[in-house]
Parts: C-alpha cells; structure tokens; sequence
C-alpha cells in the first residue's frame, strides 16, 4: 500500500496570509515526496476560505517545477463547472509541465453554496450527470479528433491540445460512494477514491464490498481499477496520552464548519463562515471526541501502523494522508514528519 498526501490552503482568520499559507502548502509536499509519498492531490474548491482551492491546475503546475518523483493529482475537479474540452487540455498540459506526472480525479460536486454560483443554481444531486458525461469525452479528445453531442455538452470536431505524456491515458479517479459510482468507475476504467468521513472503519470495509461487487461485475476490464482511500490524519508522540486530544478537537471544528458551508443557509462574510455551534450536535456521537478518535486516523504511530494494516488486507491500494484538519501548520508538519519516519517504514 503506497500513501499519498491530500492538501489544501486553510484559512480560519486573517492573520495569516495567502502567501503565507501557499508556502505552508509547499513545503508539505516537498516533505511528503522526500518521504517516500507517491502523491500529492490538491482538489478544487471556490469562494471558502476553508477550503483554499479554485482551480487545482495552476498549483500543480508549480509543485511540478519543486519536485521530481511525486505525481501531481488534481483531487478532484467538480465535473459540472468543466467544459471537456477545457478539462483535457488542462489536465494535459499539466501532463506534460510535470513530464507524465498528472493523475486526475473527477467528482459530482457536493456543496449547493459553490452550484448556486458556479453552475446556475443546477442542484448539486444533479452533478453525477455532468460526471458521466465528461470522462469519456475527455478521455476521447486525449485520443484526438472527436465532436460530442451530449445531453449536456455539444461541440464540433475538437481535440485537446496538447496531448498528455502518458499514453493511452493518464489515470482517472472517480470520487466514489455509492454503488451506482464504484460501477460506472469501474466500467469505465477509472480508478475509485473514497472517504469514510466521520464513520469508523467498518464504512472502509462497507466501500471496499462496493468496490470488490463493481470490480466482479465488469470481467470485460482486464486491468483492474485501484482504490483509495482519502482519512483525516494526525500522528501524535507515544509520550502524550493525550496528544489525541487536540487532533479531535480540530477535526471536529473541521466537520462543524463542512455542515455550516454544507447547509448553505447562511452568507459567508469575505469568504468566511463561522462553524456550526456545537450545541446543534448534542446527540450526535460521531461529533464526540472520542468518537472522532476512533474514526479519524488519530493516534500514536503504532496504532496507525495496526489500523492501516488492516486497510492494506482488505485491499487498499493507496492510502491518502488528508491533512487540513485546521490545526497550525507547525502540527500538520510535526503530524507528517512522524507519519514519515514512524509509519511508512513499515509498508517499504
């Protein structure tokens, strides 16, 4: 099982800046490639400062020119707000800057607050159509001349320009839940990424069956798919018992201010928005921190070591390190560089 890291800039205040925040993001991805991490994906995000992210592309192709091994994964572009022919041109003129590097993940899209300004108002329900119709499209055009006439887009004989480095396609992920998505992954030759979100290791085991009844039911795909799965993840010493503590408590801020952005029932204010109260989870476990314990991966390198083990039997092929969780950045680079030392070793 290789790991791989999942980045974003995070913004809670303005004390700190952009600038500022964009080195933080570097500097985590030359440390994850010097330890052994095959990834780094960064995914797509607008008008949240949480979540720091409006057009993967660009940051990629600038990690491109500070590395030299790590793949440079675009995790995950919202499939309503691509054109195709946008998509396989930019996906592969990152291809090409990084010297077939660029891996890409595609999903639905999930928060209203970013459809009703990115796509019309469309329901974010509505996205996985969007997502059906442009991975073949863009697969097509990496191929060469092709015109589409699809329910949703239509356009004449095109071609993406320029032409990835990785031939007959660079990889494609779809981001995953349902049955319904592991299949049309699956069918479609794409590989398949998950996240368990706030449920314990029993949903990795429930996607992983998902993912096992997609792959059974498409003998025709010789090469089998691959599956990631994308965790919350914080190392803490063996000398603090309670150094699970604040990892929990960050993660938890993490999951209030997703259902605030989620809910779309406020306006944020300069990019900002408050997390929910925690008062609006009383009689909710999984915001407990306890409960954020045993289902993030929280814990000291040993028992990370154990559960992902266990990942690795049921399959797993990547195990991606998700590391906003609105700690500072002095923990997430403490957090990762035991991960580094600690942790990788035991799956060289």
């Amino acid at each position: 099982m290789r790991f791989s890291l999942f980045v974003h800039m995070e913004r809670w205040d303005d004390s700190v800046s952009h600038q500022e925040l964009f080195a933080n993001l570097t500097e985590l991805t030359l440390m994850a490639e010097a330890g052994g991490f095959g990834t780094v994906w960064v995914g797509e995000h607008h008008s949240m400062e949480y979540t720091i992210s409006p057009n993967p592309i660009p940051t990629l192709a600038y990690l491109a020119a500070r590395t030299s091994t790590i793949r440079l994964g675009a995790g995950t572009i919202i499939a309503p707000f691509w054109n195709p022919i946008r998509a396989a041109g930019e996906c592969a003129l990152l291809d090409v800057i990084s010297n077939g590097r660029m891996e890409v993940g595609l999903a639905r899209g999930a928060y209203q607050f970013e459809f009703d300004r990115m796509a019309g108002g469309l329901p974010a329900a509505d996205g996985g159509k969007h997502l059906r119709e442009l991975v073949p499209a863009m697969r097509a055009l990496w191929q060469g001349d092709y015109a589409h006439d699809g329910e949703i887009w239509q356009f004449p004989t095109s071609t993406s320009v320029p032409k990835p480095v990785q031939q007959p396609t660079p990889p494609v992920w779809i981001a995953a839940r349902d049955p319904a998505s592991h299949d049309f992954a699956v069918a479609n030759e794409c590989n398949v990424m998950v996240t368990p979100l706030m449920k314990g290791d029993e949903e990795v085991e429930n996607l992983v069956g998902k993912f096992e009844t997609a792959v059974a039911a498409h003998p025709e795909v010789t090469k089998r798919p691959e599956l990631m799965v994308l965790r919350h993840t914080h190392v803490h010493d063996e000398s603090d018992p309670d150094g699970w503590k604040p990892a929990a408590a960050a993660i938890n801020r993490f999951y209030r201010s997703f259902d605030a952005w989620f809910g779309n029932k406020t306006t944020p204010v300069d990019g900002f928005l408050d997390p929910s109260p925690e008062s609006k989870f009383e009689g909710r476990p999984e915001f407990e921190l306890e409960s954020l314990h045993r289902t993030a991966m929280i814990g000291t390198p040993a028992e990370i070591i154990e559960r992902l083990k266990h990942y690795q039997s049921l399959g797993v092929d990547e195990f991606s390190f998700w590391i906003d969780n609105s700690m500072s950045h002095e923990e997430k680079r403490a957090s990762l560089a035991r991960f580094i030392e600690h942790v990788v070793p035991s799956f060289s």
